[in-house]
């Protein structure tokens, strides 16, 4: 039986319906492809312009996710192991939005969608956040993103690079409303474009860090190398360098002498606590020196006002430090002082920050070195020549001591640091001074008055008699208690405070009567303690 041509014309019209129809979806598909590889190349150009900063890349790709996915907002949130942090938000209510700013970083919890995501599943989609176990529960951030934000459905994919979380990309719909297989595959493609920049990102943060720390590091070496020997511009470049770094808004720099820190260089600390570390201090049980002593590699505090030590607390008080983290200097174990950098905020160090402070430490360790070895060397020198110059007085004066002794006390003076310097020879049974040097007329005068007994309980007198060698405070020593004149002239006319006696004898060793001489120096009027050295072998 043959078709009529009502039917012929009938399929043929179907036919040109279903083909029209057909065109029709693959021009839509075709129109949506264009729109899918506009917005990659319109992200992946904000990526290539925007190299580091990731804000613009995060709302270009939420920009662009919302409006081929057909969702009314949309946050991104990047981890970093223990925190979701909401990076961008867009199209947002702002009911939702202030509650989002007011809690914060958000810890990862056993069970929600982030939990989901961290344990590997590339993707969440709940059709009615309305409907989940959590929102009837009344979990406070499932019940804002419904009450504030209006949202139903939702679809989550994670940000994943080498099976490691980095965040999530959240889009929501404020209608119940599922998204389709082709959105879902399409918000992957936006999340792998946020990795992208994530690594780049990192990668030129790290790239921008290493050239940091290599000029930081060639700056501080060649303040090293121009500063011979002196310690100040070095210690003031390193502290500058490890800090704006380390993001630290300010520090010190102490030496540890084994039983007292003293700061020797201070940045940005104020007046008042920076007075306070100069002047020095004897760390206690609880200051984190402690744990340097004890050997440890570094020593952090997240809050420095819960610490049980006064110095810590003047901290706190007045020098507003709340983080600070503590790293020794070191030589052969020994610690030698350590570099302190501090926070105004409550926000711990990383590790790559301590180990970049951990290497200034070694620069500053080496600079010490190099100032010692220096210093010694110089020492040496100038040893070197007053022995030979006070040899050539003593060639030139023979039988004369009046030149040698002068020449002795000049020598020892300028060497040593000292103002004053007595020479004193034993005359029998008493001690008189045979030289003098730096002392006013009226104390000069005094001294070649003064007879000491040499079974006298005083300084010169137990270095003479004893063969000791005795330094300590002048004011600290009992014959100065006592009353006794030598002792309370020195103490309070002349203003000695820090004296060093030496017994002088012959090669045959300390024996003769007339062969042992003293010498009595006034170094510095700092107080120190007063007690004896074991006289050296003869």
């Amino acid at each position: 039986m043959s078709a009529t041509p009502d039917s012929t014309l009938a399929n043929t019209e179907q036919r040109i319906a279903d083909l029209e129809h057909q065109l029709a979806e693959r021009e839509a598909e075709l129109a949506e492809a264009r729109k899918q590889q506009t917005a990659t190349a319109e992200v992946l150009q904000v990526i290539n312009s925007s190299p580091g900063d990731l804000a613009p890349v995060f709302d270009a790709i939420l920009e662009k996710a919302l409006e081929l996915c057909g969702a009314a907002f949309g946050t991104l949130w990047t981890f970093d192991g223990e925190c979701y942090s909401a990076a961008a938000l867009y199209g947002v209510p702002e009911p939702y939005a202030e509650f989002l700013q007011s809690i914060g970083p958000v810890p990862l919890e056993p069970r929600g969608i982030a939990a989901t995501i961290r344990s590997g599943e590339p993707f969440v989609h709940i059709l009615d956040l309305k409907e989940t176990d959590l929102y009837k529960a009344g979990e406070d951030r499932r019940r804002a993103i419904v009450d504030l934000g209006g949202a139903r459905s939702c679809l989550v994919v994670a940000l994943q690079k080498d099976h490691n979380v980095l965040g999530a990309i959240q889009i929501y719909r404020q209608e119940v409303r599922p998204f389709t297989n082709k959105q879902i595959a399409l918000l992957q493609n936006f999340a792998a474009q946020a990795v992208i920049a994530m690594e780049n990102a990192r990668l030129i943060t790290e790239t921008r860090e290493a050239l940091e720390q290599q000029s930081a590091t060639a700056e501080v070496l060649g303040v090293i190398n121009f500063s011979p020997g002196d310690l100040t511009p070095v210690f003031d470049a390193i502290l500058e360098k490890a800090h704006s770094l380390c993001g630290a808004s300010y520090g010190s720099l102490h030496i540890f002498d084994g039983n007292e820190v003293r700061g020797v260089a201070m940045r940005g600390m104020p007046e008042a606590f920076a007075e306070l570390l100069r002047k020095g201090f004897r760390p206690g049980p609880n200051h984190p020196a402690q744990r340097l002593i004890g050997g440890a590699p570094y020593a952090t505090v997240p809050d420095v006002a819960q610490v049980d030590d006064p110095t810590v607390q003047n901290a706190f008080k007045l020098g507003g430090v709340r983080t600070g983290l503590w790293v020794p200097l070191r030589k052969d174990g020994a610690l030698l002082g350590y570099i302190v950098g501090a926070r105004a905020e409550v926000r711990p160090f990383s590790e790559k920050q301590i180990a970049l402070l951990q290497n200034f430490a070694v620069q500053t360790v080496i600079a010490m070195e190099n100032a010692r070895l220096l210093t010694e060397t110089r020492e040496a020198l100038e040893q070197q020549t007053a022995t030979a110059e006070v040899l050539q007085v003593i060639n030139s004066s023979p039988g004369d001591l009046t030149p040698v002794f002068d020449a002795m006390l000049d020598k020892a003076l300028q060497l040593c640091s000292s103002d004053i310097g007595v020479l004193w020879i034993r005359d029998g049974d008493v001690i008189r001074a045979g030289a003098i040097r730096g002392a006013s007329e009226e104390f000069a005068d005094f001294l070649l008055r003064e007879q000491v007994p040499i079974t006298a309980d005083m300084a010169v007198a137990h270095a003479v008699r004893e063969r000791l060698v005795i330094q300590g405070d002048v004011k600290e020593a009992e014959p100065y208690r006592r009353g006794v004149p030598l002792a309370v002239f020195s103490g309070d006319r002349a203003g000695i405070r820090s004296i060093l006696m030496v017994p002088l004898s012959t090669m045959r060793g300390l024996a003769s009567s007339r062969s042992t001489v003293g010498k009595y120096g006034h170094f510095s009027k700092r107080k120190s303690r007063w007690y004896k050295i074991s006289p050296p072998r003869p």
